[in-house]
């Protein structure tokens, strides 16, 4: 799986591309919106307002609105079990 990590106005956005399910993505976020995720610091939970997954399978992109950083959301992605599981 291939990730890139971009500021963009609202916040940040990830695309996800090659061995990706979007329902592993998902579940990412729905471990972080009911606070299951040990990936983000509760600090920078707290500054994410939003997240939106959309794309499909092999090309997943996730929008995170808030005022997050591409380094605090790289590392989270990093620690993530759901998608580094299987790397």
């Amino acid at each position: 799986m291939d990730r890139k990590v971009f500021k963009v106005d609202e916040g940040v956005k990830i695309n996800f591309s090659g061995a990706v399910e979007k329902q592993n993505i998902v579940s990412m976020v729905q471990n972080c919106a009911t606070g299951a995720c040990e990936c983000m610091s509760d600090e920078t939970k707290a500054k994410v307002k939003d997240m939106q997954v959309s794309g499909e399978d092999g090309n997943v992109e996730l929008k995170l609105s808030g005022e997050v950083s591409v380094k605090e959301i790289e590392e989270a992605l990093a620690k993530s079990k759901v998608i580094n599981c299987c790397e």
